[in-house]
């Protein structure tokens, strides 16, 4: 089984919301995903997708975006981004999933040696964007990223890797709430989307940081074909 990672998928078939308003590169992206999808994984790979899925808003909506999913290779794992609309509650996401799709929401899974822990994250003190209304659902992102993770750890982890939708930091990589909980676990890796455009990339926090490997997967910053990470 080798690993995979792309994100920020923001498929939009009930209602086509062109992305190319951000860029000439997200001309028919859909398309360039499946190609290079289709080319890369094989029905045993997993492919991690660590949210912004669907500019749906409702889960029937959403239905032609995860199906789209559901039609390609390997196994997929979701999280919820910023602009998952659609995506209630979890039972309900998982009860419409197709069996190769599975999504992490306050819990983790293992899958082959690799426990996956995961949450969405948010803006960063620091941040440009940052205010004091942000303060709130940062902090509850950090005690659901650790509620997470100490799920993978009593469920016997001995390899972890971590998803989020935001970066764990902000743009001039300051220490925030994120970086320190990552730090007091064993995690190896973490896979994370959001950021857009040249401008977003070049703020990406990429590398490896105090032993643990940082990947940006936004689809525009992969050019739309899926990371290999194993």
């Amino acid at each position: 089984m080798n690993i995979f990672a792309i994100g920020d998928l923001h498929l939009s078939f009930a209602n086509p919301k062109p992305m190319d308003i951000f860029g000439g590169n997200w001309t028919d992206h859909p398309e360039k995903i499946r190609q290079h999808w289709e080319a890369m994984v094989s029905p045993d790979d997993l492919v991690l997708i660590p949210g912004d899925i669907s500019w749906a808003m409702s889960l029937d909506e959403a239905r032609l975006d995860l199906d789209f999913i559901a039609a390609l290779p390997g196994r997929k794992l979701m999280i919820r981004g910023n602009h998952d609309y659609w995506w209630s509650t979890v039972s309900k996401v998982r009860k419409a999933l197709d069996p190769s799709i599975q999504v992490l929401q306050n819990d983790s899974i293992t899958i082959g040696d690799i426990t996956f822990a995961a949450t969405r994250g948010w803006d960063c003190p620091g941040s440009y964007s940052f205010d004091e209304h942000d303060r709130q659902v940062y902090e509850r992102e950090i005690g659901r990223l650790k509620l997470s993770l100490d799920h993978a750890m009593k469920s016997g982890a001995k390899r972890l890797w971590v998803m989020l939708h935001y970066p764990p930091t902000n743009e001039k990589h300051q220490e925030t709430g994120f970086l320190d909980v990552l730090r007091q676990y064993p995690v190896e890796k973490v896979v994370y989307g959001h950021l857009h455009g040249a401008d977003g990339h070049k703020g990406a926090f990429a590398g490896v940081h105090d032993g643990i490997e940082y990947h940006l997967v936004a689809c525009d910053y992969l050019d739309f074909a899926p990371l290999k990470l194993t």
